[in-house]
This record gives structure tokens, sequence and C-alpha cells, in this order.
């Protein structure tokens, strides 16, 4: 198959890109950009570790084609800490043990940092069935509900 080029708004920077226009967007961002915290877990968009946001909201980045997200802002986890500071989210995680492997956690802070710009004051039914759409195999979810918690009554 021919490749195209293309550009990429990733963190706020344009990527130069050139790959097959089936290409997904989880592998350009690991293998042409060089961000590796977004992980592939299912490829299936079950899983969530996947998860970027793309225009300020949460998506699967497994599901998409890098092609189609010329004209788009994807931002992934390594925009979240500023200057080597965490996020509230990274930090609260990090304080009451959210997280172990960390291999779900950026899927886990992409989908929260989007979630509470739009509901700042969810209960806790709310997060956990955000919370729903990320598998964690290691912590059991309750110390990721607890950092979401301790975010929204900071």
């Amino acid at each position: 198959m021919d490749t195209v080029d293309f550009e990429l708004s990733v963190n706020g920077e344009r990527h130069a890109v050139r790959a097959e226009p089936r290409k997904l967007l989880t592998d350009v961002l690991r293998e042409d950009c060089r961000l590796t915290g977004t992980h592939v877990g299912c490829e299936h968009g079950v899983c969530g570790a996947c998860t970027v946001l793309v225009d300020g909201r949460p998506a699967r980045a497994c599901l998409l084609y890098a092609v189609q997200m010329r004209g788009h802002e994807i931002t992934t986890i390594e925009a979240i800490a500023k200057d080597g500071v965490l996020s509230p989210l990274q930090q609260a995680l990090h304080e009451v043990h959210g997280l172990q492997c960390g291999f779900c956690t950026a899927g886990i802070v992409m989908t929260f940092e989007a979630y509470l710009k739009e509901n700042p004051r969810p209960t806790e039914e709310e997060i956990r069935d955000v919370l729903s759409g990320n598998l964690c195999r290691c912590t059991g979810y309750q110390n990721i509900v607890e950092a979401v918690l301790k975010v929204v009554h900071a």
C-alpha cells in the first residue's frame, strides 16, 4: 500500500508523518512521534489504555486511523504534567497509591482530565461509571476512585 504525507498536531506541536492510510493513531504516536505514553492494550477499544484526547474529548487511539486526525488537536499523556510538575490527578494517584504497574494509568488520566473539565464535581457513582471504560488488572479500582475524589474535593 502507498504511503501518504500528512501533518498531525500533537500536544501543540506539528509532526510531519509519512504512513500508510491504514496506520493506527496509536502506532503513529508511538513510532513516528516517539510518544510512548499511549499504550496499546487490547487493540479493540475495550481496555482504554490507548485513550488520548482529540479536540479535548477522550478517544481510543487504537480505533482511529492517524490520517483521520488531520486538522484535529491530539493530546497525549506526555502533555499533562507541566514543567515536571504532575497534574492534580496524577499527584493524587501517586499519593493514594492509585496505580501499580502503570500500564492503564495514562488512559485513566486522559479519561478523567477530560471528564473533570466537563463535570468538576462528580459523585463516586459517576466516577465509577466513567472508570468502567478503563480496565486495570492491578489495583482493584478503589484507590483510583479515591484519587479522583481527592481532586474533586480539593
